[in-house]
């Protein structure tokens, strides 16, 4: 069974693992194995395979107690947004090169009492501000499907990792697609909950009102797992829900009321706006989403149209609330605690400008400066207060929609993943790309990306699914649906085998 082991998702390798077919140890081995054969891809930024090996000897110990639960042993690996014990905890950037937390992100410690294996730390855009991966300070992470190609950001690492077969689930943070957009150009399957349902308490800032985390995995039902164990209350996060852990796997596995074997989404009512389709739509996406939209009324759907009439102004909007909260969270990055420290400087004011001149990247200095000037005096009115006007209208418009619809559904991305380079001279290109994804972030609601076909040159093609406030189980239930009559998320890329 060995040659198969990196083949198995999550929930098949958790029902191998407790059947005792395989151990925690083997597979940790040989997903190691696989990790430095394929370092190539960029994916992993730091390893630690003897952490890893103890962690696995541990939970095959609880399987062989019969004290395991369904993720005892199985391996995934973090964003390097998250802060961990004995990894380095870097958010892409030169700033954080080699810095060490005294302590475990909420989302990394619950997956560990969870009883699974760390194998390291994933690539990402730096501070998590991008869409390609091509921000961060260590290289990029490629696209398993065709290394020429970028795996989307800003959890492109995570994306690339499950996508290659590194290993079969991921953790990820969207502040505006940063789940789906990866998901959908690695063929991978990735959910971004609503707004406080994953504590952010040890995720690395970005954009406070916005960043939230999620997992990416292989299938609906491996995400349904992950997301269980990551959900629930955290006192030491202000923005944390106050809900308790819920168990998405039984959501998922509910049935609608009303459903056949046949029809298992009978009644779903799937709302598809308007503004979601236009022209500029790339055809080969739209070929493969309206392919899917066509199996999800085979499936008993019913698709609706509906309108959010301000979808066009969520880039204006989150371009002006993303940087504005993030030139405030990296207001602390400035040599004296922690992080990168300028080697030569005059005075304390010229530490400041040299340290973070050198240890941030293009894009978050673009970011941090755009952000000062909408909250500086005699802006703050008239660019930050009316993106906030305006992200309660788009959240208005979700709640319109939802009154005639149960999830709404559309493309990922307008394309698929773009070659390596192609956005580097323009960087407005590739905030445009982010034009399905933002309104259900500036929302606070719940969104995924599901596996839905391929397009130009046999790039995945993701199909969004977006619910209302705490609809989790909803959108899980719809692409398990999917996923059981359609075989996109099973394919894999060449660097899979």
């Amino acid at each position: 069974m060995s040659d198969a082991l990196h083949d198995l998702g999550v929930a098949e390798l958790g029902r191998a693992l407790a059947s005792r077919q395989v151990s925690s140890t083997e597979v940790t081995q040989h997903l190691l194995t696989r990790v430095a054969s394929h370092q190539a891809l960029g994916a992993f930024l730091a390893v630690d395979a003897d952490a890893a090996l103890a962690q696995a000897a541990a939970a095959d110990a609880r399987l062989a107690a019969g004290t395991a639960g369904p993720l005892t042993g199985v391996p995934v690996a973090h964003k390097d947004i998250f802060v961990t014990r004995g990894l380095p905890s870097t958010a892409g950037s030169k700033m954080l090169d080699g810095y060490m937390s005294p302590f475990d992100a909420t989302v990394v410690q619950r997956l560990a009492e969870a009883g699974t294996v760390t194998l390291g730390k994933l690539n990402c855009d730096e501070f998590a501000m991008g869409s390609a991966n091509e921000n961060s300070a260590f290289g990029p992470a490629l696209n398993p499907w065709d290394t020429g190609r970028v795996p989307g950001g800003s959890s492109g690492g995570s994306a690339a990792a499950v996508a290659a077969c590194l290993v079969p689930g991921a953790t990820g943070t969207d502040t505006g697609g940063s789940i789906r957009q990866p998901a959908s150009f690695s063929g991978v399957t990735g959910i971004k909950p609503t707004y406080g349902v994953c504590s952010r308490y040890g995720m690395i800032a970005f954009a406070s009102s916005l960043d939230q985390a999620g997992p990416l995995a292989r299938s609906a039902e491996d995400c349904a797992l992950l997301l269980s164990s990551m959900s629930g209350f955290d006192p030491r996060d202000a923005t944390s829900a106050e809900r308790p852990p819920q168990d998405y796997h039984a959501a998922m596995l509910a049935p609608r009321a009303g459903a056949t074997a046949a029809q298992p989404l009978k009644g779903l009512r799937v709302g598809l706006p308007r503004e979601f389709f236009p022209e500029a739509l790339a055809a080969d996406v739209h070929g493969a989403v309206r392919a899917a939209l066509t199996e999800l009324e085979r499936l008993g759907a019913t698709l609706v149209d509906v309108s959010l009439p301000r979808t066009e102004l969520s880039i204006p909007v989150y371009y002006i609330i993303a940087p504005a909260e993030a030139s405030s969270n990296l207001g602390r990055f400035d040599g004296v605690k922690f992080g990168h420290r300028a080697a030569k400087y005059d005075d304390l004011v010229d530490m400041y400008k040299k340290t973070r001149a050198e240890g941030f990247g293009a894009e978050v200095k673009r970011r941090i400066m755009i952000g000062t000037y909408v909250l500086s005096h005699g802006y703050y009115d008239a660019y930050y207060l009316q993106a906030q006007k305006l992200r309660r209208m788009i959240a208005d418009d979700f709640q319109a929609c939802f009154q005639a619809c149960d999830v709404i559904a559309g493309p990922v991305a307008p394309t698929v993943a773009w070659p390596l380079g192609r956005m580097g001279d323009d960087p407005v290109k590739a905030y445009l790309a982010d034009i399905f994804t933002l309104p259900a972030s500036l929302a606070g609601l719940p969104g995924m990306s599901v596996p839905a076909g391929f397009g130009e040159g046999g790039m995945p093609v993701g199909l969004q699914l977006i619910g209302n406030y705490f609809q989790e189980g909803e959108l899980l239930r719809a692409a398990h649906a999917f996923q059981l009559a359609t075989d996109f998320h099973r394919m894999r890329p060449e660097t899979a085998k």
